[in-house]
């Protein structure tokens, strides 16, 4: 903890939408406001996601990347803007109405926000979305959002969960994912792929992870029984009728396939559509298989809880592919849409990259 705030901070600003060149580094920015209900996080290390390039490029919009509905909750996004949705940090000040033993604790931050300005939400903010976020020195952000955390892991590595594993956990929890059951988990070499794929296994389920072959070892040591190929047939690989869930991170041109193996009463959750959004879908296979469909974003209340408490019985471990200083985030950015990597890539705020010794490089 700082026994004295700094008046100025350093932080990443989105300027507009567009590519990196839109990204730019300053470091003579006021720190964030705190409210009566708000601490505020000295950023320790911050990951990167799908979602603050996806933000960045107007990939959310709903009218070919217009600036107008850009957001998750298609409104206009604020410039300048501090991305990072993911984020673990110190608790260094906190508001009036805050207790005070929360100072001083190390803190995984949830990434979506129910409370803001002392109040609960209409509808939820995200980190770096509807609100300022981790690519930067300090972050404020409404107390319940923080969990204190007792854990062996660094800095880096604790980071690399906020994001990916409580989405993963969240499409588990709402598919009801059970002990004995199969489930596919498609994009699994992914932040929230790989998430998901230790998240089932610890619930006892039998996964199969879809990458890509040359990440076949490394997806079997964290507990996936089998892994296919991109580029394999589902119904000749598999069989039609036989997963009980299927976690979708992907979309795109095998979309029916996946319904054609899910089981009568099978559960799709989805949370990704790296391949691409528009699918077609035969409504007779919905209701004639009994099929049930979670578009999963906002968090259930339990979710965040629960993976924190994953996280310090150690029934999971985090996956820190590279690490970069927060000044190279353009380049870090680079390097995870080249889709190369194992898990995530995380961005050391405060300090050196000291969680490079974790790393898990790929050719």
């Amino acid at each position: 903890m700082m026994s004295t705030l700094p008046t100025t901070m350093t932080a990443v600003t989105l300027t507009g939408h567009g590519g990196p060149d839109m990204l730019e580094l300053r470091t003579d920015l006021p720190l964030p406001a705190i409210g009566s209900e708000d601490v505020l996080i000295e950023v320790l290390a911050a990951g990167i996601n799908n979602t603050d390039i996806n933000t960045r490029k107007a990939w959310y919009s709903r009218h070919d990347n217009q600036a107008e509905d850009a957001t998750w909750s298609c409104e206009p996004l604020q410039f300048p803007r501090i991305q990072g949705i993911d984020v673990c940090g110190w608790d260094v000040a906190a508001g009036a109405k805050v207790d005070q033993v929360l100072l001083g604790k190390r803190v995984p931050v949830e990434p979506c926000l129910q409370y803001a300005n002392g109040k609960k939400l209409e509808s939820p903010w995200f980190m770096g979305s509807e609100c300022d976020g981790g690519f930067a020195e300090f972050v404020s952000i409404d107390h319940r959002h923080v969990y204190p955390i007792q854990s062996q892991l660094n800095d880096l590595e604790l980071a690399s969960f906020p994001c990916s594993y409580s989405t993963a956990e969240n499409m588990l929890t709402r598919a009801n994912l059970k002990a004995g059951e199969t489930v596919l988990v498609t994009g699994a070499s992914g932040g929230v792929g790989s998430a998901a794929l230790q998240l089932a296994r610890a619930r006892g389920a039998n996964v199969i992870a879809i990458s890509s072959t040359s990440k076949t070892q490394l997806l079997q040591e964290l507990g996936a029984s089998r892994v296919l190929d991109r580029s394999d047939d589902l119904i000749e690989s598999l069989g039609s009728n036989s997963i009980d869930v299927v976690v979708d991170l992907v979309a795109g041109p095998q979309w029916l396939d996946l319904l054609a193996i899910l089981k009568p009463r099978g559960r799709y959750a989805v949370a990704g559509a790296m391949a691409g959004p528009i699918v077609e879908l035969d409504v007779r296979t919905l209701y004639l298989k009994d099929l049930s469909f979670f578009g999963c974003t906002v968090l259930e209340p339990e979710v965040f809880g629960n993976l924190v408490a994953h996280i310090e019985a150690g029934s999971i471990q985090p996956l820190v592919a590279q690490t970069f200083p927060l000044a190279e985030i353009g380049k870090a950015q680079e390097v995870f849409e080249q889709k190369k990597h194992l898990g995530k890539i995380v961005l050391a705020v405060a300090g050196d990259c000291s969680g490079e010794k974790n790393a898990r490089n790929l050719p």
